[in-house]
Order: C-alpha cells, then structure tokens, then sequence
C-alpha cells in the first residue's frame, strides 16, 4: 500500500485529515478483500468444472456467450443468462431446462433483449459414447415468430 499524503492537505483540521485517510484505508481494504472473495469465487468455480457432472443435481446458473464473425469482422453476440435446472434418469442419462433474458448485441445497432430457453438429454450407449440432443428457441424482437434451433451429437471419449 502506498504512503498517504497527509501533510498535502490544504483543507481542516488533522482530525479530518485522519477521517480521510481512514476513509481511504478502509477503501482499499474493503477491495483487498472484495479481490480475495472473487478470487477465491473464481477458484470454487474452477475446481467445480473438474468434478462429476452427472452427480450433481438440482438448480444451476449458466451464463454463455456465442458471437459470430465473417473473416475478422465482428458480426453479432448474444449472451445468454439462463437459470435452469437439471437431474439423472437413472445411472446412464440425464436432462436439463433452463431459460431465461438473452442480449443480443450487433454490429452498429442497439443491443436489444430477448428471452431465450434451452433443454437438453444426453444418454451414455457406453462407458466412452454418448448422445446428446437439444432444442433452442430465442423471441425475435418485433416480430411475431421465434427464431428455433435444434443440436444433436455424439462424444466418444478416451
């Protein structure tokens, strides 16, 4: 932490000038530790991507962004903040819901929100092959009609 100024102070008495630097001290406490708690956010985080998915069921937050590109123009990005919910059906398949405001930012207009969803099932053929399936669908502002998507695939692991 740097020296604080205290004689440079035109202004009060030395009472004010030592509310002033606690101010300050406290400030720059107050984000040292505020630092530290996302840090370690972030670390719980991290160490919770590495853990078994398919044991952990219940209400999630997902926040995803997908943005296009043409060449290295920069074209359109919609993030998602989802809220959703997921479960196992039986020991080898699970399903998840989620849904919630969607940002869409493009090239040279106004970002606009929508509403988006997503639900999902993936089942294990194998101990090394799954399939997995989703549907999509985000509201298109000023028209009548969504816009839907549908996802399917395979994960063979090694």
């Amino acid at each position: 932490m740097s020296a604080l100024p205290t004689q440079t102070l035109v202004w009060g008495t030395k009472k004010q000038q030592r509310h002033v630097e606690s101010l300050i001290i406290r400030g720059t406490l107050h984000e040292t530790l505020l630092t530290t708690m996302i840090k370690s956010a972030f670390v719980a985080l991290a160490a919770t991507a590495f853990t078994a998915g398919s044991a952990m069921a219940g209400p999630y937050v997902n926040v995803e962004t997908n943005a296009g590109y043409t060449g290295s123009d920069y074209d359109a990005a919609t993030t998602d903040l989802h809220v959703g919910y997921e479960d196992a059906i039986g020991e080898s398949a699970s399903w998840y819901v989620q849904a919630g405001p969607a940002l869409v930012a493009v090239d040279g207009e106004e970002t606009t929100t929508e509403f988006s969803g997503k639900a999902g099932l993936g089942v294990d053929v194998t101990e090394s092959i799954n399939l997995y399936g989703e549907i999509s669908f985000i509201t298109v502002d000023g028209q009548d009609d969504n816009s839907y998507g549908t996802k399917v695939g395979v994960k063979y692991t090694f």
